[in-house]
């Protein structure tokens, strides 16, 4: 079973690639699930319902967020309504949305997506590791009795500032999950492995977006700002944009990853993706760890 995780999407032009680039990867990369990170995808911070509805006609069959999930009040129906959208586990319970979502893959198998978010650098939320254990716990619970040991995997993108708090759930969750995938930072790391226990890892995934900018946004207000703290809005970059993920390999039988790949796309390689077959030679970046 084969399943990307996109990285945040930041934007019109990060919406735009993933559009592009979704049902040409589901085909070419013979995907079963799609799940990304779209905080991001209105302006820049948070999302809408229309945005919502644009990313899952485009494929992707599962949203998971982070801390800008309410910048755009008007999501908070969607967050309570659709089964394919989810909030950090480690929000207050009383906020909108779901603690977690189980997605049907393209092949009628059950996977679950948790979505958690760091406390290092990050606005103050409850213990995500003890969020993490409880929603586990939840997640086996919500199945028939008799259908618990057909849930093929359960994927987890951590949603955190310091890699060292990324590294520490991904050990804490070691053959308890099939992927701990960090996002947030919007610079992809060179980490992605799989740990002994049979979990793919990854610091994070980097950003879907454009990458001739500052994390996304225009590079001359955000060193304005810096250098002489005028005020100054920030918009969203346009130029250089790629989409940035990982397409994890996975055992349904074991719930164990056996691969993961890190996928890195221009917005070039896409149109040559769309374009028709290609040599493998030319195949999209991809860095594969088993």
């Amino acid at each position: 079973m084969r399943i990307l995780h996109i990285g945040d999407i930041v934007g019109k032009p990060g919406r735009r690639i993933v559009v592009k680039a979704v049902p040409a990867l589901i085909e070419r990369e013979r995907l079963d699930l799609v799940i990304a990170n779209a905080e991001n995808a209105a302006g820049g911070s948070g999302i809408t319902p229309e945005i919502y509805r644009e990313l899952i006609e485009a494929g992707v069959d599962g949203i998971t967020l982070g801390d800008h999930i309410y910048r755009r009040r008007e999501i908070c129906g969607i967050l309570e309504s659709e089964p394919n959208i989810v909030k950090p586990a480690n929000y207050p319970p009383s906020s909108p949305g779901r603690e977690f979502m189980l997605l049907t893959t393209r092949g009628g198998e059950k996977v679950a997506v948790i979505s958690l978010m760091g406390r290092v650098f990050m606005r103050p939320v409850d213990c995500p590791f003890n969020a993490a254990d409880r929603v586990l716990a939840d997640v086996v619970a919500s199945l028939p009795a008799d259908e618990s040991s057909k849930l093929a995997a359960i994927i987890v993108d951590f949603h955190a500032e310091a890699t060292s708090d990324k590294q520490l759930m991904g050990r804490h969750l070691d053959g308890r999950v099939s992927a701990v995938l960090g996002t947030h930072t919007h610079v992809a790391t060179a980490d992605a492995q799989i740990f002994p226990g049979g979990t793919a890892f990854q610091c994070d995934l980097g950003m879907t977006g454009p990458h001739e900018s500052i994390i996304g946004r225009r590079i001359e207000p955000v060193m304005e700002v810096t250098r002489t703290f005028f005020p100054e809005h920030f918009d969203v970059a346009t130029a250089d944009v790629r989409l940035n993920g990982a397409i994890v390999e996975i055992d349904p039988a074991t719930q164990r990853a056996t691969s993961i790949q890190s996928l890195r796309l221009t917005e070039a390689e896409v149109d040559e993706l769309l374009n028709g077959p290609r040599n493998e030679a030319d195949s999209p970046s991809k860095d594969v760890m088993k």
